[in-house]
């Protein structure tokens, strides 16, 4: 039987999902990042499910997006080209709006590209020590997408945020926990699993109804009315970033340890 890219366990009232696919440092394919989006709304409509935590198996959260051309066929090997753009992006609307119960991101290792917008499309951000976040996205000539540009810029604010996706460099778990990209960054690697699952059961032990309707509140106030068509201009944008001469360009220098000469197409 192939293995579940996406595992799921219960603690009483606290559902737990694991990117399952350590192999490839829990790159997202089409399979996990539907699995996702299936297993929240699933949990949405759980009512013994009163909170959400979410990491990965292995020593990575989420290196990125898995753009392997090798076609897939079983759950765990191979790889997709990039999603359309609406399997790209519905873990946002289904983390932040459809799911009204409070989400837990763990970072226990390298989170990367759209690895990092899965982690900021949660409510609350714990990491390892050991974790380290690179936004990924103009490395390789495009720009974000996966709600990033919303959910970054909402914890950074607007400076900080360009900063972060333009620097293009790997920010440790104590920069980002200075920045605002997580809220907590555990005393030591071996402490987070426990401190993870240990946080997640503190979210589902408030009143659920207390919790729902904060966190309705509280998305109503930072999602923009047109997040749909924001969305869609994200995954639009970066998919067209990557079609370019110049992404080619900023692919063939990150592979050649070289310094790009990019021409504006």
């Amino acid at each position: 039987m192939p293995t579940s890219v996406l595992e799921v366990e219960d603690h009483n009232h606290l559902r737990v999902l694991r990117l399952n696919r350590p192999e490839r440092k829990n790159a997202l394919n089409s399979l996990l990042l539907l699995a996702i989006g299936d297993a929240v709304r699933a949990a949405a409509l759980d009512p013994d499910v009163w909170a959400l935590a979410l990491t990965g198996n292995g020593d990575a959260f989420c290196s990125g997006l898995d753009l392997s051309q090798a076609s897939e066929t079983d759950d765990t090997d191979g790889a997709d080209p990039p999603p359309e753009p609406d399997e790209r992006d519905h873990f946002v609307t289904v983390m932040r709006v459809e799911c009204e119960k409070p989400i837990l991101a763990g970072i226990n290792g390298v989170a990367v590209g759209i690895g990092v917008s899965l982690a900021m499309a949660a409510d609350i951000r714990i990491a390892a020590p050991s974790a380290r976040l690179h936004p990924g996205y103009a490395r390789v000539g495009t720009s974000p997408d996966g709600g990033a540009t919303l959910t970054v810029t909402a914890a950074l604010g607007y400076e900080r945020a360009m900063r972060f996706f333009l620097e293009q460099r790997m920010v440790s778990a104590a920069e980002a926990l200075d920045l605002g990209l997580v809220g907590e960054v555990t005393a030591s690697d071996d402490v987070f699993p426990e401190r993870f699952i240990a946080y997640g059961q503190m979210l589902a032990g408030v009143a659920p109804i207390a919790a729902q309707q904060t966190k309705r509140l509280l998305s109503r106030a930072t999602t923009p009315s047109d997040l749909r068509e924001h969305l869609d201009d994200e995954a639009r944008l970066a998919l067209h970033g990557l079609s370019t001469d110049d992404s080619q360009e900023a692919v063939r220098a990150m592979m050649t340890k070289t310094t790009p000469e990019f021409r504006g197409h």
